[in-house]
């Protein structure tokens, strides 16, 4: 099966620098194969035969801190998930002059329902937020600017999140 895998907080704002080449070596664990990665944000694909994506994640970090002495959370989807996450996108009818953009937090986790009304207070005419399953669905002008972050939905949900844009998503399907 091919897997996307997530990484949470590199090569962002100069902090925990990693070449791409060097992570691509980094993840040649054994029953990983057809590694590619894709962009600095730490996007890497590969196949295994393994289907329990725990699993799959605990592997991952466990490599991961081993070779780089820090932790780097890892977020894993089958590429059909990342179909249904695309398939799921409830932003897909926006007005053609809509300035905002979509992005996607995937969480480590489905959220405790009780726990996803605590981020309305974030919102804002401009930006929205929809969880659905592992995924938070983001609408915002500017994920640079939005107080919908990662660290946000992390504290309030009580997941591991990492943020993506529309365009990276879909790029997964095409590697």
């Amino acid at each position: 099966m091919r897997y996307v895998a997530f990484l949470r907080g590199i090569n962002v704002s100069g902090q925990k620098l990693i070449k791409m080449d060097a992570l691509k070596q980094h993840f040649e664990i054994p029953a990983f194969k057809n590694i590619v990665t894709y962009i600095q944000s730490g996007n890497i694909l590969f196949d295994t035969k393994k289907t329990d994506e725990a699993i799959l994640r605990r592997k991952i970090e466990q490599q991961l801190f081993l070779r780089l002495g820090y932790d780097v959370p890892a977020i894993v989807r089958s590429i059909d998930n990342i179909k249904s996450v695309i398939a799921n996108n409830p932003f897909n009818n926006l007005a053609p002059d809509d300035e905002r953009n979509v992005y996607v937090s995937f969480l480590s986790s489905i959220p405790d329902e009780a726990l996803i009304p605590s981020l309305n207070a974030f919102k804002n005419a401009e930006e929205e937020l929809r969880i659905i399953d592992r995924e938070g669905y983001l609408l915002v002008k500017s994920y640079g600017n939005t107080k919908l972050s990662n660290a946000l939905i992390e504290k309030k949900l009580k997941v591991t999140a990492t943020t993506r844009n529309w365009a990276t998503i879909n790029k997964m399907l095409e590697l």
